[in-house]
């Protein structure tokens, strides 16, 4: 049976640029590689921008050029190399070449790895850039939720915190007097989003017949944005089944980490 999303889906176009009206500052090996209020998004695919910096905002032989490009989606890209002091980290970014959008043309995007520690003026944000046309609410919820799998009771909870956020399914934070500890095991798992935060733990689930690595996640200190869900649990919908005021949801497919650059050296 073919699955019909019920929650909006992004919308921004890929090459799409816009002004960021923050102040950014990246850092690598304890030094400030770039400092600047003039940076641009670019969209290099649907779900979320990339920054893109201007070239005199970076610190002054922090890149070498590779002599080499990339065709990524939207044009041309030059590989740069990120060398500070006895650190080199090679195909750390890359400047856009001419035939881009005028608003990014020599402008400089770097790997988001590449950057030891990012921030939108003086917060810190993983992951990737929060993009300005996706939303995320935390909304305190009387619908009872239970979560099944192999036929088995993992939580039946009478209420929740519902977490819309744009782009993907609704997530179910649960009190966790109201999930039976029993099937899980905690996992040494970590992972991080630039909306919620970073998450304080991971379960593995147990069923009678299988086990099930890294199900469920908390987020003990989230994003202030996000407190509603302090302490609670979720588990994946796409790998549990969810039943939301007795009604069963349809599992949502896998969500991927999506590859927004091709690159080829010419």
């Amino acid at each position: 049976m073919n699955y019909t999303p019920d929650y909006p889906q992004m919308i921004v176009p890929v090459g799409h640029v816009e002004p960021v009206p923050r102040r950014i500052r990246g850092y690598a090996a304890n030094l400030q590689v770039f400092d600047t209020v003039r940076a641009r998004y670019v969209w290099l695919w649907p779900g979320y921008p990339q920054y893109c910096i201007p070239r005199e905002d970076i610190r002054d032989g922090a890149l070498l050029d590779e002599g080499r490009t990339m065709a990524l989606r939207i044009g041309t890209a030059h590989r740069r190399t990120l060398r500070l002091g006895s650190l080199t980290r090679s195909g750390a970014a890359w400047e856009w070449g001419d035939d881009t959008s005028p608003d990014i043309s020599g402008f400089v995007s770097f790997r988001w790895e590449a950057i030891d520690a990012w921030f939108e003026e003086d917060e810190e944000v993983f992951v990737h850039p929060r993009s300005p046309y996706t939303r995320v609410d935390a909304l305190r919820s009387s619908r009872g939720v239970r979560v099944m799998l192999d036929g088995v009771v993992l939580a039946d909870a009478p209420s929740s915190v519902m977490v819309l956020e744009t782009g993907l399914p609704t997530r179910y934070y649960l009190d966790r007097v109201y999930v039976d500890w029993t099937r899980l095991h905690p996992t040494d798992t970590v992972t991080s989003c630039p909306y919620k935060g970073r998450t304080s733990g991971y379960w593995s689930v147990e069923t009678d017949t299988d086990t099930y690595p890294d199900l469920v996640w908390a987020y003990d200190f989230p994003t202030r944005q996000l407190t509603p869900i302090a302490g609670l649990v979720a588990f994946y919908n796409e790998r549990v089944d969810l039943y939301l005021e007795g009604h069963p949801l349809p599992r949502p497919p896998a969500v991927s980490r999506p590859i927004w650059e091709h690159e080829h050296p010419v």
